[in-house]
């Protein structure tokens, strides 16, 4: 009996520890973008200004000198990797790399960059769709991806900020706290919803269409890594789809001005 009660006391105390290490993990992370999210909505819907006339950057210049804008532009996505290498150091155990673990790997390279490819048709195009029908709508803010100037390194820092919000997303919230949640003796669809709830709230500073779409993809990659097991063609995906929005929104202003536009610009 005794024994039963040390056993029973241990992993309530294993499960607070969990609790306490995905409180932890998400307040450095994407927990607390969540939150400033929260406050950014809050603050646009109670705002006199209408929301679709209203912008959000994501890309911004940091300096109007170039060498220091660079600086800033490299650092800040290299600092905000520290949080992907924290949650594949707690993954690790004797045996089973943190890395192994969650399927973010090269043992499958071609399987998951055709998975990765699907998933960018599955989730890209009607992404686009559904931010253009929440412009429309009135209920989507006009996305800047990028106010950087046109330099020769303009285009490999979008391309390193968008591997970041892939790594950083797909890592963490996919393949981190879906081990952590199902430890604790979450079932797949609660753990699906949950991590999808967070993924829509932390890009809610855009709009509710954005919020609705996000959503919509933390399940389809949600589910698609209870099937697969593997993070790194949802990486993949995450990439490419950010690495088109943020290289090809010039391009999108100048053919389609009213819908990708800045208000007042």
């Amino acid at each position: 009996m005794q024994k039963l009660d040390v056993e029973g006391a241990e992993a309530a105390s294993a499960r607070r520890r969990l609790w306490w290490e995905i409180a932890i993990v998400l307040g450095l992370s994407l927990g607390a973008s969540a939150v400033y999210s929260i406050v950014a909505i809050i603050a646009r819907l109670t705002a006199k200004v209408p929301l679709s006339d209203q912008s959000a950057t994501l890309n911004p210049s940091q300096s109007p000198r170039e060498w220091l804008d660079f600086t800033y532009q490299v650092l800040a996505p290299a600092f905000d990797l520290f949080p992907v290498a924290l949650v594949i150091f707690l993954l690790w155990r004797p045996g089973a790399s943190g890395l192994r673990r969650i399927g973010l790997d090269f043992t499958r390279p071609g399987r998951d960059a055709l998975g990765g490819l699907g998933l960018v048709a599955l989730i890209g195009i009607p992404g686009l769709a559904l931010y253009i029908g929440g412009r429309l709508l009135g209920i989507t803010v006009a996305v800047d991806a990028s106010t950087l100037d046109p330099h020769w390194w303009t285009i490999p820092v979008l391309v390193f900020a968008a591997l970041r919000s892939g790594l950083q997303e797909e890592v963490i919230m996919v393949g981190y706290l879906f081990t952590r949640l199902a430890q604790l003796g979450w079932a797949k669809w609660w753990i699906i919803v949950a991590s999808a709830l967070v993924r829509g709230s932390y890009h809610l500073y855009q709009g509710i269409g954005p919020f609705v779409g996000n959503v919509a993809m933390g399940v389809v990659f949600g589910w698609v890594y209870t099937r697969w097991g593997r993070t790194m063609p949802l990486v993949v995906a995450h990439w490419l789809i950010d690495v088109i929005s943020f290289v090809g929104y010039p391009l999108a202003v100048a053919w389609w001005p009213a819908l990708f536009g800045v208000a007042g610009g």
